[in-house]
């Protein structure tokens, strides 16, 4: 049996496995029922791991174990495979989640709780400093900067980014309106997110910009975070940001900013 490379490559990102894995099921597919021998020999995967390998599919719900002597494996079919991990992961889900509803009233948090507080005091501002790769980290650091806010949120994104954005943070951007920050966002706009730029104007001052294609945002004239690479030619798994904890920086990037967003045209909000 002879499978490419990247085929394998694609399975192993869509349904999470290691390269044994994919190997073994694989090579169970093309057989429909077979031994852990026969499946070492045709995945080219080690007899001694085949065993774990073979266990491992069958608990994440690829895979049916024959009983008898001697003991077979059967394969399902995709579809039917699909919907198994699609079960799986929403058990795992919920059971995580509950796991981290549950620290709430937990010893543990508190006990992290103190070692932030009391080891915070020998960390110089300066150091609060770090990097963030995947788009979705870099927008969950995002919503917890701006749900910290106490004053200014400023925003400087693209045009699809002005939609990410609104998907991303439009509830936690209506809170901090509410509790009275000021919320700013410049992005070039388009036919294609006019009516997204409208909406978001309900909530926080939106203006066009021209000739400018940069993202990032400052808190409270305290911290930055800038998204280093250009939106249009990178995979959302591969975007970086870097975090800044800077007032010094942070707030003549503001004062800088406020200059230009005088001459930036305002978008008007509409109507409810």
């Amino acid at each position: 049996m002879i499978v490419k490379e990247e085929f394998l490559s694609r399975l192993r990102k869509i349904f999470d496995l290691n390269l044994y894995e994919v190997k073994v099921w694989t090579a169970l597919l093309s057989r429909g029922v077979s031994t852990a021998g026969e499946l070492s020999n045709i995945s080219d995967v080690p007899r001694s791991r085949t065993y774990d390998i073979l266990e491992s599919l069958e608990k994440k719900g690829f895979i049916v174990m024959k009983l008898g002597k001697p003991i077979k494996f059967v394969a399902l079919k995709p579809e039917e495979v699909i919907e198994r991990v699609k079960k799986n992961l929403m058990v795992t889900v919920q059971e995580k989640r509950r796991r981290l509803d549950d620290l709430k009233g937990d010893d543990v948090l508190q006990e992290l709780n103190t070692l932030f507080t009391t080891g915070v005091k020998f960390v110089e501002p300066s150091d609060l400093s770090g990097s963030l790769r995947g788009r979705n980290n870099m927008y969950n650091h995002l919503d917890m900067l701006i749900s910290g806010a106490e004053k200014t949120v400023t925003v400087v994104t693209t045009a699809e980014g002005l939609n990410r954005k609104v998907e991303a943070l439009m509830p936690t951007i209506t809170k901090a309106r509410r509790r009275g920050v000021k919320v700013r966002i410049a992005a070039p706009i388009t036919p294609k997110n006019e009516k997204i730029a409208k909406e978001m104007a309900r909530v926080a001052e939106v203006r066009s910009i021209k000739g400018l294609n940069a993202r990032f945002s400052i808190i409270d004239g305290e911290q930055i975070m800038f998204m280093l690479l250009n939106d249009d030619n990178i995979h959302p798994s591969y975007d970086v940001g870097v975090w800044i904890n800077t007032p010094y920086f942070a707030n003549a990037l503001e004062q800088m900013f406020e200059l230009a967003w005088r001459d930036f045209k305002a978008v008007k909000s509409v109507r409810k």
